[in-house]
């Protein structure tokens, strides 16, 4: 479960058997966890524990990095 990138107190990461999806991140923080889509778009794919607020959040985060959340996961997925 590499973790690509750590901001606001959240945590991105994927999980290493997910190599079969489409490219996503995970974000985690104590309260709750989100999956985001980065292709083709980036869209919310589920979510639990996060208030829409902090998904507005989120998907802005998401947004900003997705061009080195993409790197992190072709780089992994293609060792």
């Amino acid at each position: 479960m590499p973790t690509v990138l750590r901001a606001d107190g959240f945590r991105f990461f994927f999980y290493a058997n997910e190599e079969n999806e489409s490219a996503h991140i995970h974000v985690r923080k104590a309260e709750g966890e989100a999956k985001f889509w980065l292709t083709p778009n980036v869209s919310l794919a589920w979510v639990r524990g996060f208030n829409p607020a902090t998904i507005t959040v989120l998907l802005a985060l998401v947004r900003e990095n997705r061009i080195v959340l993409l790197e992190k996961w072709n780089e992994f997925f293609a060792s």
